[in-house]
């Protein structure tokens, strides 16, 4: 289910996003943007801005790299195809109301629901977002043409603040829901049951299964 490509990368976008919303949280601090949000400092990394600030590259380039990997490697491979595609409406409404009912099934881990497949590919974007603001906030004169799509520099500071606290939500349920289901925490973890090309379980698995 998650080939050890997949399950490197994970966890090692796990430790750049940790140092990155930690990092950038101390920045947050120096310069608020919400007045009544401030951000306890044991929850902060660095000894003061600018320390943050270095931090925040150093996890920046962790983030890009690790995720120029898991892009290149989910399209040549073929599992973006695979696990996330296609969506319907009518899979995502009952999806939704199956959550919204408490009776969402997790008995297939090899197969995501429209839900899923929604937040994976929209905390994707949210990626690619965050890292372009980021660079826009970093050298706004050199990329001119990404500052130049937010409209001015407060509003690039929001978009990258709020697609922080985008990642930020979808740790949060990513999380609850692997403590909910541990057994997609343990598949991160060994690789989970093997899946045929097509994405479903195999034969041996559920033979296995069934037995």
């Amino acid at each position: 289910m998650h080939p050890p490509p997949v399950r490197a990368m994970h966890w090692i976008n796990a430790v750049a996003i940790f140092i990155m919303i930690g990092s950038g949280w101390k920045i947050y601090n120096d310069d608020v943007i919400l007045g009544f949000l401030h951000v306890p400092d044991f929850l902060t990394i660095g000894k003061w801005a600018q320390h943050g600030l270095q931090w925040h590259f150093f996890g920046m380039w962790i983030f890009v790299l690790n995720g120029l990997a898991y892009l290149s490697y989910g399209i040549a491979s073929g599992r973006f195809r695979h696990k996330l595609f296609p969506i319907s409406p009518r899979e995502l409404l009952k999806t939704i109301g199956d959550a919204l009912r408490f009776r969402l099934a997790h008995d297939d881990l090899t197969h995501y629901n429209a839900v899923q497949k929604i937040m994976y590919l929209g905390v994707m974007a949210v990626g690619v977002l965050i890292v372009i603001s980021g660079l826009s906030l970093w050298k706004p004169v050199q990329f001119s043409e990404l500052a130049d799509l937010f409209g001015n520099f407060q509003t690039i500071r929001v978009v990258h603040f709020l697609c922080m606290a985008a990642i930020v939500a979808f740790i949060l349920v990513h999380v609850t829901l692997a403590l909910l289901v541990p057994r997609s925490l343990v598949a991160m973890l060994t690789g989970g049951p093997v899946v045929s090309p097509d994405g479903g379980p195999a034969a041996g698995a559920k033979a296995r299964a069934a037995g």
